[in-house]
């Protein structure tokens, strides 16, 4: 079992988690935890024991000095934090660690036991997947949860997938057999830029984040590393045809797919989510009213 440092008692805790690994294409899922642990001064309260999951031959320790130029050797595990987002309403726990390599029902298990003794509500998985999808439109998120009424309030589509699944996968059925509600967000990164970062990607599950928390969440300098990173892309397009010629194909494809989203209500929505951005950039701007999360 994962020993939790004794806490304060959280307030109708979410729990977001991301792994490394199969779940994390370009590390764009596991890049939105590291940016919560960052903004919201989180506080690591567990870590589960490395020996029982991890293969120390595929995640290998890393030997390093301390902050006392001591020798310290780190081993590979996946850790459970806790933060206090200003003006939410409720506390997070986050989940930032590895695909196991053994034992996934015990690791599962093991987590969602740790997760139920802080509190836990709701549990929300993130991922990522490399897709036939161009760089230069918004970045594509998909969702599926293990609840009808998540379902309805999120307006999400009920998964047809079918085949190998990672440990997300595993995290949220497991969430089923322990009644815990859990939503699942994957991005869809383009393939032929497959290396990480992608920050474009870890900004667009931010901002299904926000959305299903009703919440507003320091960016930082990830827009701009955004724009960045969508410059080299272009840049490497043009500096081979058939690249470009294959964005041009994908940008088509897409952008035929997505002509019914153009629709009033679409819109609507996405200014709802400028003017709410905007009211918590500048508190004395009215933003609209809303529920205060999920």
């Amino acid at each position: 079992m994962i020993e939790i440092d004794k806490t304060s008692d959280l307030v109708a805790p979410v729990v977001i988690a991301a792994f490394e690994g199969w779940n994390d294409a370009a590390d764009s899922a596991t890049a939105v935890v590291d940016h919560l642990l960052e903004v919201w001064g989180a506080r690591t309260v567990g870590a589960i024991d490395p020996e029982d999951f991890y293969d120390f031959q595929v995640n290998r320790p890393m030997v390093g000095t301390d902050e006392h130029g001591h020798r310290r050797i780190s081993w590979p595990t996946t850790r459970i934090a806790v933060a206090s987002p200003p003006d939410l309403g409720r506390d997070v726990i986050l989940i930032r660690g590895i695909e196991p390599s053994m034992r996934w029902r015990q690791f599962c298990h093991e987590l969602l036991a740790a997760c139920g003794e802080l509190g836990a509500e709701l549990v929300v998985t993130l991922g990522a997947l490399l897709a036939d999808t161009p760089h230069t439109r918004p970045i594509p998120v998909s969702g599926n949860a293990t609840e009808p009424d998540l379902v309805d309030r999120l307006k999400l589509e009920p998964s047809t997938y079918e085949g190998p699944t990672g440990i997300v996968g595993v995290v949220q059925d497991t969430c089923v057999l322990h009644d815990v509600p859990a939503v699942s967000y994957w991005a869809a990164v383009p393939h032929y830029v497959a290396q990480p970062p992608c920050p474009k990607a870890t900004l667009a599950l931010i901002g299904r984040i926000e959305e299903l928390l009703q919440t507003s969440i320091p960016l930082h300098d990830l827009p701009e590393d955004a724009r960045a990173w969508e410059r080299g892309v272009d840049e490497l397009a043009q500096e081979d045809d058939d690249i470009a010629e294959y964005v041009r194909a994908l940008e088509e494809t897409r952008d035929t797919a997505d002509l019914p989203e153009a629709s009033g209500e679409a819109i609507a929505e996405e200014f709802e989510r400028y003017l709410k951005r905007r009211g918590d950039d500048h508190p004395g701007h009215p933003g609209p009213n809303g529920p205060t999360g999920v």
